[in-house]
């Protein structure tokens, strides 16, 4: 009899409030086997339950199939990406500019730090007509901006709509963090923090200056030559 058969056979009949416990066992598994991986291929019921030691029916009495257990171990490691947004926020509670900034390089970091589960839910196409994982995903991770946004156009460094500009920002963070999941081989830095931080800035200095611009109507947009001369007089009154 092979390990995983006595384990099956040595449990038994969950008692109340166990069957939550298996259930954590079993996306504990599934999270495992997804990491081995690096995608969704090798996980299988039959494979998440000979790891966790039930039979697969017991697996297929908490998941319904495959897409249902994909789905809920990503949320499930998705669900903490709005409290490592909030804690990168936070730190820079005096000022929300920077805060703005120190969210956005920590949700790029996060999905860097879980590619499979980024890939899953915000470069996957969702089910047509229904609304998801990828869905909820998504919409999650624009209301966390959407917040950080909000105080940086109370104190006045960014200007217009808070949700629309966190869209903006979502675009950027996004981009950014897909183009590393999916072309590793491009000539990316040694220090992947440095290149985050200056995407992250280069988004939040865009969005404040083009905030800035559209609020003051012009006849013409301006020349290559007065953005030069606006950019030195701008970087020299902030040093």
């Amino acid at each position: 009899m092979s390990g995983t058969e006595r384990a099956v056979r040595a449990r038994t009949r969950a008692r109340p409030g166990e069957g939550q416990l298996l259930r954590e066992e079993i996306l504990l598994a599934a999270q495992t086997l997804l990491d081995e991986a690096g995608d969704e291929s090798a996980l299988t019921l039959r494979a998440v339950a000979t790891r966790t030691g039930v039979s697969t029916p017991a697996v297929y009495r908490h998941f319904a199939d495959k897409s249902a257990l994909i789905a809920a171990v990503c949320m499930r490691v998705w669900e903490t990406l709005g409290a490592v947004v909030r804690e990168a926020i936070e730190a820079a509670a005096d000022d929300p500019f920077q805060g703005l900034r120190h969210g956005a390089v920590a949700y790029m970091r996060f999905g860097l730090q879980h590619p499979v589960q980024y890939r899953l839910l915000m470069m996957g196409a969702p089910r047509p007509g229904e609304p998801g994982p990828q869905q909820e995903a998504a919409m999650a991770c624009l209301r966390y901006l959407t917040e950080a946004v909000e105080p940086c156009v109370a104190a006045g460094v960014l200007r217009g709509d808070p949700q629309q500009i966190a869209l903006r920002a979502l675009a950027t963070v996004h981009g950014c963090t897909a183009l590393v999941i999916a072309h590793p081989y491009f000539p990316w830095p040694q220090d992947p923090d440095d290149f985050l931080d200056a995407a992250a800035r280069t988004s939040g200095l865009g969005t404040a200056a083009l905030g800035w611009l559209e609020s003051e109507p012009r006849e013409a947009a301006p020349t290559t030559a007065q953005y030069a001369e606006a950019f030195r007089d701008w970087a020299a009154a902030l040093r």
